[in-house]
């Protein structure tokens, strides 16, 4: 991996925040944490490269070491690879899918007990260092123009976040402003967006519409959680 100086960095901070603020973002938590500078952006070259794995973990661990989870302000963790460009969405979520299993295989805490381990679950959400997060894999062909980051990306939201989003009981109406946004930008929303709890959200994570006969690319790990 590279090292990148002050420059491309706030260079590649500058596409992103571009994206999500001055392109008018359909999120609007991407939004508030854009604006408010709550996101950490780590740069790697290629998520296909067994060299971040380690370095990625250890990002993950630190984030969660020093979330407020008593702050109703939120966080995100985003994942750029500057050197990966795909040809093909189904490109990218095997991709994204590879790195999500090398990430699970080496680490080395349990799944978070608030949701299933289990893919096929409806409750299911992808657990690292004992947190379950949302996954957005986001890349340059993506069909959804909200998924189309400056680089390759992979966005880890807290689960927790939507939890909380409940029990300030403002996620119906954030959900429904980012929907309303995402019909704005492109005439529809993602076919394949459900509640947490009425299918699993593995299918959302690359981004990609996919069908009832889709079979996630993920195995748990063989020893017990």
């Amino acid at each position: 991996m590279g090292t990148l100086n002050l420059k491309e960095q706030e260079n590649i901070e500058r596409a992103y925040k571009n994206f999500i603020i001055k392109d008018k973002h359909p999120c609007i938590m991407a939004n508030a944490v854009f604006k408010l500078d709550n996101y950490h952006i780590k740069i790697y070259d290629d998520m296909t490269s067994d060299a971040v794995v380690d370095p990625m973990l250890e990002n993950i661990e630190h984030y969660l070491k020093h979330y407020d989870f008593d702050s109703n302000e939120f966080e995100s963790l985003l994942f750029c690879f500057k050197e990966n460009e795909f040809d093909t969405e189904l490109e990218f979520e095997k991709a994204l899918w590879n790195l999500l299993q090398k990430l699970l295989d080496n680490d080395d805490s349990e799944w978070d007990a608030e949701v299933s381990d289990y893919v096929n679950s409806p409750n299911f959400s992808f657990s690292l260092k004992g947190k379950a997060f949302y996954i957005v894999g986001m890349h340059l062909k993506s069909s959804r123009l909200a998924r189309r980051a400056p680089y390759c990306t992979v966005v880890m939201n807290l689960h927790w976040q939507f939890e909380k989003l409940r029990e300030m009981g403002t996620y119906q109406t954030v959900k429904k402003r980012i929907r309303r946004r995402d019909i704005k930008l492109q005439g529809s929303i993602n076919p394949v967006l459900r509640d947490f709890g009425s299918e699993t959200e593995a299918k959302q994570y690359s981004g990609r519409a996919v069908g009832d006969a889709w079979k996630c690319p993920f195995h748990q790990k063989t020893k017990s959680l």
